[in-house]
């Protein structure tokens, strides 16, 4: 797999680069500002690019308005954002796109190296991997939409989904058999109008449905 990394610290973009790569991943370029990245992304499109939000020269939100730009030009572009905080604005801007291979970590509530590795392989894979505290602070802001029409223990379930767990997963954190799991997830498709076919595929729409434009 090949990675871009966008980071502007030079320790922690070795510190990333030496972690993926000692996992099999190929990092084939690394930048520390948005043009950089940008710059990168014309000289070849990697699998994945792991960008920080905040970015040179003010270090607010260049990072993760790099992103949005790249998936433009490069749409379906996997694209793993990390933050010290949820940016509220252009995380429902990135998120609102339905083509998938999207996520947004917290730096400090990522647990372990090997979620963070799994993180990267799913959002490369096409999945999602967004951390839950970007989903309460989007939620919150939320318009009405026809995921309102979601019982409060299908919004748990979908919820977890959105942090990439599987229904087995989802099943053990809420204490509940894999059958009810299943039927909370056929459940929610079915009243999000998203017809049968691929569950995956589903899954990743289901969550971009729940978390886009919810200003």
């Amino acid at each position: 797999m090949r990675v871009i990394l966008v980071e502007d610290s030079a320790l922690i973009r070795a510190g990333l680069a030496r972690l993926l790569t000692d996992r099999g991943m190929e990092v084939v370029a690394e930048a520390a500002d948005a043009a950089g990245f940008l710059a990168a992304l014309d000289r070849g499109r990697p699998d994945l690019a792991v960008v920080d939000v905040r970015l040179p020269p003010t270090f607010t939100d260049e990072g993760i308005r790099a992103a949005i730009e790249a998936r433009t030009r490069h749409p379906g572009l996997p694209v793993l954002v990390l933050s010290q905080h949820v940016e509220e604005r252009y995380a429902a801007d990135l998120l609102a796109d339905r083509a998938g291979g999207l996520g947004y970590l917290l730096k400090d509530r990522v647990a372990d190296v090997g979620e963070f590795v799994d993180a990267c392989r799913r959002v490369a894979a096409g999945g999602t991997a967004v951390d839950g505290e970007v989903v309460a602070q989007l939620m919150a802001r939320r318009r009405a939409r026809p995921v309102d029409a979601l019982s409060e223990r299908e919004r748990e379930v979908l919820a977890l989904i959105a942090e990439g767990r599987t229904n087995a997963a989802v099943a053990r954190r809420l204490h509940v058999t894999d059958g009810a799991v299943e039927k909370h997830v056929s459940a929610i498709f079915l009243k999000l109008g998203l017809r049968p076919g691929a569950d995956d595929h589903r899954r990743v729409l289901a969550v971009l449905a729940w978390l886009a434009d919810p200003r």
